[in-house]
């Protein structure tokens, strides 16, 4: 199912990682999917509140969590300019939702990286 939000329809996942050549395209390809998945699953279980929204953040957070190994076998690592790139598009992605309350901390609070 694609993404029917314009604004998450449109945006760039992940740009920064795209634009580092230290962040192989492959593994951020994953990651890109990802994402993409989340707001598919938003868009199709419509989250009454935060707590249902966490539960959907979560789940992709943990995907980002196994990824890891995939960035480790690349010759790369989730580290702090993945880190804000990666938590920035959860946020992103929570606002076009209309969920401007989410903490960016919560929305990715599982994170091993």
């Amino acid at each position: 199912m694609p993404i029917s939000n314009p604004k998450m329809s449109e945006h760039e996942f992940l740009a920064e990682l795209y634009e580092d050549e230290y962040f192989p395209d492959h593994v951020v390809d994953r990651g890109r999917a990802i994402l993409v998945r989340l707001c598919e699953r938003i868009e199709a279980e419509r989250p009454a509140g935060l707590p249902a929204l966490y539960a959907l953040t979560h789940a992709a957070t943990e995907e980002f969590n196994a990824l890891e190994a995939e960035f480790e076998a690349a010759g790369s690592e989730i580290e702090t300019v993945a880190r804000e790139e990666i938590g920035g598009d959860f946020w992103v992605i929570a606002q076009a939702y209309g969920f401007a309350d989410a903490d960016v901390e919560e929305l990715i609070a599982p994170r091993e990286w």
